[in-house]
């Protein structure tokens, strides 16, 4: 169980970087690392180089896990763990103050699932 922030923060970042591509990075500095898709696209009323897709987000008491298929694709995800469950707050957001082995796990086969909407879905 990994319960050192930095440490989840980094893990959470990995996940995420074995899906470069087909995502990309938008931003990646100390307060954010941010992916994007790398297609051209309307995002609301905005333009914009790439369609949001997540980012992991250190804070002083946990590590946030924003991650937006769970936000456009809700019945998707639906079947998530309670333990999982735990961690979301609001609508696409997770606080992780814990990372299981379990949970890691399915954190990056919900990150591969949304990957692959957003692919399906033409959005990335």
């Amino acid at each position: 169980m990994k319960t050192d922030l930095r440490e989840i923060q980094i893990t959470l970042q990995e996940i995420f970087k074995k899906f470069i591509p087909p995502l990309k990075v938008n931003k990646d500095n100390e307060a954010t690392f941010e992916l994007t898709g790398t297609k051209e696209g309307m995002q609301g009323k905005q333009k914009v180089d790439g369609y949001y897709f997540g980012s992991v987000v250190p804070k002083p008491k946990d590590t946030r896990l924003y991650y937006f298929p769970i936000y456009t694709h809700p019945t998707a995800f639906e079947n998530i763990s309670p333990e999982l469950r735990k961690c979301l707050k609001g609508k696409s957001c997770f606080h992780i103050k814990n990372l299981s082995p379990e949970l890691e796990n399915e954190i990056e086969e919900m990150v591969a699932k949304g990957v692959k909407l957003y692919v399906d879905d033409g959005l990335i």
